[in-house]
């Protein structure tokens, strides 16, 4: 088993998942989890609104990814990902507000018998269910103000000897957004995906204030860990997804399943190192393990990506695979998707649904408002009724060529200079699917792209 950390010979046996830990002292570990955020919107990866000299730091210390995504577009179902390394099928959580299934082994539990203290403050797993995840210490704080506090008492204030996997989840840039941002609206830059609309500026400008925070306060628990850690800290950070802007969140293309991911560690992991390995959130779960010492349990979904981390090989996985099956009433739509280093497929089983969200159904004030402007513009604007139609029906397969398309807007299936393309990616992803074990259950009554006339119901019943 190839790690990071220099081992000792002595080793201790844990019976329970044929799990083993070094004598020695272990690396700390924290892990930093941002909540809806695309990873195009830092300057890491291309984005030029604003700047986040924390995170840019992170990555000059440690290694950036450039092609790290979740296994679903939603908070629950990727978090559950994440803590069980197995994919929504796998674990029982697949749609959001689920939670995985009793006996399905957790995170926090194997390290715990490696010998760590684990703890989570704020969003680590998704709301009610913390506790299930067997977290020595839990508090469910998720303002950053209230994490500071928190985060700053228990560290300072901390006796057990143990070494610790600490876990903060801040809650930005999940909406409700701020009233004020110091991102001037009319200066930064708009993804083409979206329409440019004076709202949606004004609230691109209130989510990029969030990301702002959440970078301020990434620097603080670097300090913090600093000097209350060890010097060899593995440092993670990362997003459970996309933001929440059409094409985003809850959805597959790269703007909802694509997230920032730095590791760092001194003396580990090469500094300022940039890998174009394609991993996934489930591979977190090993290379924690790994970076351990441990023995990784089989059966896992996810593998270790410590060899690109210790800079034996700069490639992971040749294909990714990612699911959404919705967000209760509020997104009854399941997708579907496989991903190479060029092409993508996305198979929507039920082209017949309409694809809703948070967005539009609710309209909120702090939030949402701008999508009617987005509906009053489609009546007149022949681009914006074409947006319009592209969110909310999706056609059974939508193919993209990522080289050439990264924002993927124009889709090829049935191009038949990709015919082959795509049948091979069509016969990968149901062979996934099957072997997943996945039944692509439509958990709710869904609203159908010809009855428009339901949504204003469901509107006032969610309301």
């Amino acid at each position: 088993m190839r790690n990071l950390h220099a081992a000792g010979l002595l080793w201790i046996a844990f019976a329970c998942c044929g799990l083993t830990a070094r004598a020695e002292r272990l690396p700390d570990i924290v892990v930093y989890l941002a909540d809806d955020l695309s990873a195009a919107d830092l300057s890491l990866h291309g984005g030029d609104s604003i700047e986040t000299p924390a995170i840019d730091r992170l990555a000059a210390d440690g290694m950036t990814f450039n092609r790290a995504f979740v296994a679903s577009p939603s908070c629950a179902v990727s978090r559950a990902a994440l803590l069980t390394g197995l994919m929504p099928a796998r674990n029982g959580a697949e749609e959001n507000h689920s939670y995985p299934r009793d006996g399905v082994l957790r995170l926090p539990t194997i390290l715990s018998k490696l010998g760590y203290q684990t703890a989570a403050f704020g969003k680590v797993a998704h709301l009610r269910s913390a506790p299930d995840y067997h977290f020595d210490v839990i508090d469910d704080k998720q303002e950053i103000p209230e994490l500071r506090e928190s985060v700053t008492k228990f560290l300072t204030t901390r006796t057990d000897k143990r070494p610790l996997a600490l876990f903060v989840g801040v809650s930005d840039p999940h909406v409700p957004w701020p009233s004020e941002s110091t991102v001037d609206p009319q200066s930064l830059k708009m993804p083409p995906q979206l329409l440019d609309t004076p709202r949606t500026r004004v609230q691109r400008s209130r989510y990029l204030q969030e990301v702002k925070d959440l970078d301020a306060y990434l620097g603080e628990v670097r300090d913090l860990t600093a000097e209350h850690l060890s010097k060899d800290t593995l440092f993670v950070f990362s997003s459970d997804h996309g933001a929440q802007f059409p094409f985003g969140k809850w959805t597959l293309y790269d703007e909802g399943i694509r997230v920032p991911l730095i590791v760092a560690q001194a003396g580990q992991i090469a500094a300022g190192s940039r890998t174009d390995a394609m991993v996934n959130w489930i591979d977190v779960f090993p290379t924690l393990i790994d970076v351990a010492g441990g023995e990784v349990p089989e059966n896992l979904d996810g593998r270790s990506f410590a060899p690109v981390l210790s800079g034996e090989t700069d490639s992971h996985r040749t294909r990714m695979f990612t699911t959404h099956s919705g967000d209760l009433l509020m997104n009854v739509y399941l997708s579907r998707s496989v991903r190479t280093d060029r092409y993508k497929l996305i198979w929507n089983p039920h082209p017949e649904f309409a694809f809703t969200s948070y967005i539009d159904l609710l309209l909120r004030e702090t939030s949402g408002d701008y999508f009617k402007e987005w509906m009053t513009a489609a009546k007149t604007d022949a681009h914006a009724a074409d947006v319009l139609a592209r969110y909310y029906g999706r056609p059974e397969y939508e193919l993209f060529d990522l080289e050439a398309d990264p924002h993927e807007l124009n889709n090829l299936a049935g191009d038949a200079k990709l015919a082959s393309v795509q049948a091979e990616l069509t016969a990968e992803l149901n062979k996934w699917i099957s072997e997943q074990g996945d039944e692509l259950t439509v958990f709710h009554e869904p609203l159908l792209l010809d009855a428009p006339e339901t949504w204003v119901a469901r509107k006032k019943t969610r309301n």
